[in-house]
């Protein structure tokens, strides 16, 4: 959503901003080049490829052999999975780039990589703040979940990829053909090397407030207003049975791993955003307050990868049916090695016929 930052800046500045925008600092403090930053790129991305797409893809595969069964946010983890797996494909191309810093592919398929990084962060951001408001709800007025349909999360999920779709276009479209730098990797510059087209600092401004507003003060309210709304109703719901398989609680936990993937992953990238553009627009002429902005950036652009390592744990945590299919069990003669099955449960007693006894066996039902 922001069309001002790539993957940082590991080399060459970009050009102003407008007409009578001072030079960039990285132009006042050449002799702090940072040299090290596609190094740090190219291992960042090595170390979140591997467990990154192994992660994924069997998250993709559990989760998608319960798409039909009544989980909810199950539609949303999907969703989820779906963004962190195309990020990581794209990433072998990043790290051949930062190693060999020369792009011999098509530029389209730079721009293209470009854009799967940022529409990865604000669909991951997006679908975080789905299911924890949706997990609200459910918890809030938990009769509500007995007749949410699975075609309301799917037209959720793909109004969502059409607006961040939407969103993140100005990312390719403004970033300029020329490197960022006149003489500099004349040709083969992508990613952070590639210009950017100028802006006016109104467009500027506009273009960061929609991000950080849109992308990052938003989400933090649903998903801090979500947790705190469900540690409120948690302490009015009496606690369930021993012999109950459900446990409410596992609402409350799931949300705060939303929150917790958030914070780590995206909060720093969103703090340090407003400093990145300052430096890159020449108003800071401290060369040690421009490192640390670079740096803080570049290192937050790295955080902001680690999403696709965590959000596997959101849903091994949250699901039951993703923890039972995970659960291997030894070979025994004859069988190979296989998920454990389902064991069958029980059949529940008759419930009593209260109102407040079938709404707590609806929220018990809801956190499985």
């Amino acid at each position: 959503m922001n069309p001002t930052t790539g993957d940082g800046p590991p080399g060459p500045a970009t050009p102003a901003m407008g007409g009578n925008v001072p030079n960039s600092s990285e132009d006042n403090c050449s002799d702090m080049q940072m040299a090290f930053l596609p190094s740090l790129y190219a291992a960042t991305y090595t170390v979140v490829f591997v467990p990154g797409l192994l992660a994924n893809g069997t998250a993709l595969w559990v989760l998608c052999r319960f798409v039909r069964q009544k989980n909810k946010a199950v539609i949303f983890m999907v969703n989820l999975s779906v963004a962190d797996l195309a990020h990581v494909l794209s990433l072998p191309l990043r790290i051949y780039y930062y190693v060999n810093l020369h792009w011999p592919f098509p530029p389209s398929l730079c721009l293209f990589c470009f854009y799967l990084k940022y529409l990865n962060m604000y669909a991951s951001i997006c679908f975080l703040a789905c299911i924890s408001l949706q997990r609200c709800f459910f918890l809030v007025r938990p009769l509500a979940a007995r007749g949410w349909r699975r075609r309301y999360d799917v037209a959720i999920s793909a109004a969502v990829w059409v607006a961040v779709g939407a969103a993140c276009l100005p990312l390719p479209l403004l970033r300029a053909a020329q490197p960022a730098k006149p003489g500099f990797r004349t040709a083969g510059a992508c990613f952070s090397d590639l210009g950017l087209r100028p802006l006016g600092p109104a467009v500027a401004a506009g273009l960061l407030t929609a991000a950080e507003l849109g992308g990052f003060v938003l989400p933090v309210a649903v998903i801090a207003g979500g947790t705190w709304c469900a540690r409120r109703c948690l302490r009015r719901t009496p606690a369930p049975a021993p012999h109950r398989p459900g446990d409410p609680h596992r609402a409350l936990r799931m949300l705060a791993l939303c929150a917790a993937v958030f914070a780590v992953c995206f909060t720093p990238y969103h703090l340090s955003l407003p400093f990145f553009l300052l430096a890159k627009r020449g108003f800071f002429s401290n060369c040690a307050v421009v490192h640390t902005a670079l740096t803080l950036h570049a290192t937050s652009l790295g955080l902001a990868s680690l999403n696709c390592w965590l959000d596997p744990l959101v849903y091994y945590f949250s699901t039951s049916q993703f923890r039972s299919l995970l659960r291997w069990r030894p070979p025994t003669p004859g069988h190979s090695w296989t998920a454990a099955p389902q064991t069958a449960t029980a059949p529940e007693p008759r419930r009593a016929p209260p109102t407040q006894a079938n709404s707590h066996s609806a929220l018990v039902q809801i956190s499985n």
